[in-house]
């Protein structure tokens, strides 16, 4: 029976991953030559080539592509199987490393992150805040548990990594009192020319809403659009725009801004998923995430 050499294995997935050998000599604590020859080796072992160099940079070839997908498999299950028969120490707070896209509203990330902090041992939590892209590298990289975000990875992502459902639920329209008072009548058709603060072009919420503007034959006057849901909905708070968020937490979102509900429809669709690198979640935080977010706050949905 022929024995593949783990060694070089991971020496050629960290160069795919790192995207070259001078970025991949860094992370091994390796030189240059000895992760060139490996991989070398590793090719007349596989009987293929796995790389070509292309405009300087490093492309893999199609077997390196099926080469890569299983390499990342078989070191997930490795880190994967450590994680399950690691031993937590007591006593000591567990840290969990979140990523959370920036659409994702924070009181739904605080809601799903919510259960964690009621664990024993005690949850530490680590939130970091960026683009879906970035946080995908940050969780291929191992520096994040899960990313949290309101979109699935899909299947052209260059990162393995699996989607977990975590429910989903339509939305509901707020503004101020007096704004909500306005365009009450006639909803929701009454969203034509009104003031609307609108998430930013390209991410789901924003599609799916200028789709149902679009069925409904309304044009919402765009006041202002926002990267950032929180800010976003702090000017709606101030009675600069009318703003949407999910249902499932109207009644948060009614008493944190202190603004009243113009209507709700199930037309748009908001749905939210934890991204993890294991197929089989491991981490007891996530799991608490997981089994509360479907059991409690997206049951309805």
């Amino acid at each position: 029976m022929s024995w593949l050499n783990y060694h070089h294995l991971l020496y050629f997935w960290t160069v795919a991953r790192e995207g070259s050998i001078a970025a991949a000599s860094k992370s091994l604590r390796l030189a240059q030559p000895t992760i060139s020859t490996q991989i070398r080796v590793l090719e007349e072992q596989l009987g293929t080539q796995l790389f070509v160099r292309a405009h300087r940079r490093l492309e893999l070839t199609e077997s390196g592509r099926v080469v890569f997908r299983y390499a990342d498999e078989i070191f997930g299950l490795g880190r994967e199987m450590i994680e399950v028969l690691r031993e937590r120490p007591r006593g000591r707070a567990v840290v969990l490393n979140v990523g959370l896209t920036a659409v994702v509203p924070k009181l739904v990330a605080y809601r799903l992150l919510e259960p964690a902090l009621q664990l024993e041992p005690r949850i530490n939590i680590h939130v970091h805040e960026d683009r879906f892209a970035g946080l995908l590298g940050k969780l291929a990289n191992h520096e994040l548990d899960v990313v949290l975000s309101d979109a699935p990875v899909g299947t052209e992502s260059s990162v393995r990594a699996f989607n977990h459902p975590l429910g989903q639920c339509g939305i509901s329209l707020f503004g101020t009192a007096s704004l909500v008072a306005r365009h009450r009548r006639n909803f929701p058709q009454s969203l034509d020319r009104a003031p609307m603060l609108l998430p930013m072009s390209g991410t789901l919420l924003r599609r799916d809403l200028e789709r149902w503007f679009a069925r409904l034959g309304v044009v919402p006057e765009i006041v202002a659009e926002f990267d950032d849901s929180a800010l976003l909905n702090v000017f709606g708070q101030a009675g600069r725009g009318l703003f949407a968020g999910p249902s499932a937490i109207e009644a948060h979102i009614r008493r944190q801004y202190d603004v009243a509900v113009l209507g709700r429809t199930d037309d748009v669709i908001e749905r939210f998923f934890a991204i993890t690198v294991q197929r089989r979640i491991a981490h007891p935080a996530v799991s608490a995430i997981c089994t509360s977010a479907r059991n409690e706050l997206f049951r309805a949905g």
